[in-house]
């Protein structure tokens, strides 16, 4: 928020603004002349109004051929063999500067008459290397457009000399100055983006030089007005005509003549070398233009290494401690949010900010002076979801958030991927400031034209100051790579971590799972495990018991869960389960007791399991099932379910009382133990996977190891979860 807002301006003149053709304006200045010719025979298709004043006849229908004597043609003809920025300029009639470049299928032809033109002499290109040495040897971006400004002017003459800087807003500073002694100081005043347009700006960025010798002049139309149906581009011109509303901006600054040189960085306008003259036109000669564009050059070279040079103490400070919470991630990565918020170093003290939240797998802990914790979770989602992840001014993208200025004017936000959305987020609060603008940059008005509106420029460039709120201090670049790599790192950890987990893991269900299954007098055995193929282990286990008297438990359980994590608990019911077995009175008082160890020891965990209980001696079978999908019991005559004596999950209730059933196998019986993952069918669901089971194991062999290849092929299980199958056969 301001101390002022903008005037309103009508819609049209702002879209007039944007749509003016400046590229093609029909017009050159009157300083020198443009032809447009054909080649190779240089006949004349374009020419500026003025052109028969230069050569003293009409050129229409001419061929520069004719216009040239025998020596200018020639040399003419063989720079157009080569490169012709190598041959500009071309010194012809006596006195005239001729310019070429080519556009729209033509050559273009701009001749400057060298009278008129002031000039720095040889004297100052002698010194040129001395100049360019200077411009090297400056340490800081402000030495360095320092001695910028004061060698442009000292070379062109204009009366002032600015470097310009643009913000991220295509507003720019003036961040440095050389001036005749008796004018008023620019140094440190602001101007508004709209005094540049978008257009103008890109046309900067591609045309380093611009020269308007005199504000005041007639523009020159070209006759045709157009070629092949469309005006010629003059982009690349250095006569092209500038836009009316430019004129009238510079006439209320009361510069009579104008130049530029752009300044780019990294193939973006960076800002620009403006030059000012109050005392009358001035045209500097095209040599020494050529040389102050080879300042502004060999300046854009230089400003990355300059604008480094002033950021490196706060970039040596940001790297030390990237690379100190790079060591203490790799050190605890399964700790990774105590380790950023516990520390001695702290993802706070990544980058200057008051506040930063952490928010991995999925709890949030919070640094600093930071938003309420209520807000900080949207306040990020809706700037990530709005593809603003570094920003210095909230409210004008969420401007529901201003409310936040005091803690969240600026957000540097970088999601941790993995899926659980975690994310790590800096906040700076507002940074109020004095900003002192060449002129109110809200007064802008919408003049009437005879082709309807259009915007007009300021009239007062005094100094006028505002207070800028809800902006931060901005985000520099290294600071938010220093976040990504943070973010990076901590990705690498949690999929470090994750492989460790499933090395752990997948050791660790060996353990609970029998490499043989032992002889059982009476019975023939067949166990299959069956992993998951997504790397994913589960909770499955199975497990044989020998009990007192000869009696033997066939244990088949399923944990909820995957993982590390699934599997311990399964480790823990296993073991638990075992010696509830050995003491038991049968398979259901086995299961109450394990029921009551997760009541008491494992709070919130759940596990399914069933107990087949065998007595080798008599084919006796005592079944207890909790939760379980139930066994399958397969005759000669068919196959069902034992349904009976199916209690709840373990972990459920606290005191369950889970029943037995009992039967005794004939020859030939079989009984088959199965975790979910035999029988889920997707959108089919579980009661078609149980029936093609059904039909599956009442045609299959007697022999288990049969009826496990038999069943397998038949359901041929997706991969997506662990499958755990036994078999029991009466022999």
């Amino acid at each position: 928020m301001t101390s002022a807002e903008p005037l309103a301006v009508s819609e049209e003149a702002l879209l007039r603004c944007a749509d003016e053709p400046i590229a093609i304006p029909g017009a050159i200045q009157p300083h020198g002349v443009l032809l447009a010719v054909t080649e190779p025979d240089l006949a004349v298709v374009v020419a500026s109004g003025n052109a028969a004043r230069l050569f003293g006849r009409p050129v229409a229908g001419a061929s520069l051929d004719e216009l040239l004597g025998a020596d200018d043609t020639a040399r003419l003809r063989a720079a157009l063999a080569g490169d012709l920025a190598e041959a500009n300029p071309l010194r012809v009639l006596d006195g005239v500067d001729l310019v070429l470049h080519r556009a729209d299928g033509l050559l273009v032809t701009e001749w400057e008459p060298v009278a008129g033109a002031g000039d720095a002499g040889a004297e100052w290109h002698r010194r040129l290397p001395t100049v360019l040495q200077r411009l090297s040897a400056t340490t800081t971006l402000d030495e360095l457009t320092d001695v910028l400004a004061r060698d442009v002017r000292a070379l062109t003459g204009f009366d002032r000399v600015m470097v310009y800087r643009f913000d991220a807003d295509w507003n720019g500073e003036v961040i440095a100055e050389a001036r005749r002694d008796d004018l008023e100081p620019f140094l440190g005043l602001w101007y508004p983006a709209s005094d540049i347009p978008a257009q103008a700006r890109a046309l900067y960025a591609t045309n380093w030089m611009r020269l308007i010798p005199d504000a005041g002049y007639q523009r020159v139309p070209l006759d045709p007005p157009t070629v092949g149906g469309r005006p010629l581009d003059l982009s690349g011109a250095m006569l092209r005509s500038v836009s009316p509303v430019h004129l009238e901006y510079l006439a209320n600054m009361g510069v009579v003549s104008s130049m530029s040189v752009s300044l780019i960085d990294d193939g973006r306008l960076w800002g620009l070398i403006a030059c000012h003259h109050y005392a009358g036109p001035h045209r500097p000669s095209y040599a020494d233009r050529v040389a102050a564009e080879f300042l502004g050059r060999t300046a854009s070279l230089l400003l990355p290494t300059k604008v480094a040079a002033g950021e490196q103490s706060g970039v040596v400070e940001v790297a030390h401690r990237q690379a100190q919470l790079a060591a203490v991630v790799g050190r605890t990565p399964r700790e990774l949010a105590a380790a950023l918020s516990d520390g001695d170093v702290t993802a706070l003290d990544l980058v200057p900010a008051a506040g930063a939240a952490v928010r991995i797998d999925g709890q949030l802990r919070l640094l600093g002076t930071t938003p309420p914790a209520e807000r900080v979770e949207p306040l990020v989602r809706e700037l990530l979801a709005a593809g603003v992840s570094v920003t210095d001014a909230v409210s004008r993208v969420l401007p529901h958030a201003a409310d936040l200025a005091d803690t969240a004017s600026g957000v540097l936000a970088v999601e941790v991927p993995g899926g659980r959305d975690d994310y790590l987020a800096w906040f700076r609060p507002e940074t109020i400031r004095e900003v002192t603008w060449g002129g109110n940059p809200y007064t802008s008005k919408t003049a009437q034209t005879d082709a309807g509106p259009r915007l007009s420029p300021r009239r007062s460039f005094d100094a006028w100051s505002e207070t800028v709120r809800e902006t931060a201090q901005p985000w520099r670049p290294h600071e938010v790579a220093a976040a990504r790599t943070l973010a990076a790192d901590l990705t690498d950890a949690a999929l470090s971590r994750a492989a460790e987990d499933n090395r752990l893991v997948t050791a660790l269900q060996r353990t609970l799972l029998l490499d043989e299954l032992p002889k059982v007098a009476g019975f023939d055995l067949a166990a299959r495990y069956l992993p998951s193929a997504q790397d994913v282990v589960g909770g499955d286990w199975y497990d044989l018991v020998p009990l007192p008297g000869g009696r033997i438990s066939i244990v088949l359980g399923d944990v909820a869960g995957h993982g590390l994590a699934a599997a311990a608990i399964t480790a823990q019911l296993r073991h638990a389960l075992r010696a509830h077995l050995l003491r038991a009175s049968g398979p259901g008082v086995a299961l109450d007791g394990l029921n009551q160890v997760i009541a008491a020891l494992l709070p919130g965990e759940m596990a399914t399991a069933v107990v087949v209980e065998l007595d080798p001696a008599t084919g006796e079978v005592v079944v207890a099932n909790a939760g379980h999908l139930p066994v399958l019991h397969a005759t000669a005559g068919g196959a069902d379910y034992l349904t009976a004596a199916r209690g709840p999950a373990l972990g459920l209730l606290d005191a369950a009382g889970y029943r037995e059933t009992r039967l005794r196998l004939a020859a030939d019986d079989r009984l088959l133990l199965f975790s979910d993952g035999l029988v889920e069918r997707g959108r089919e669901g579980m009661a078609a996977g149980l029936e093609h089971l059904r039909s599956a194991a009442a045609a299959a062999p007697a022999d288990p190891q049969e009826l496990l290849d038999a069943v397998l092929t038949a359901l041929d299980p997706p991969a997506t979860d662990d499958v755990t199958l036994l078999g029991i056969a009466r022999t």
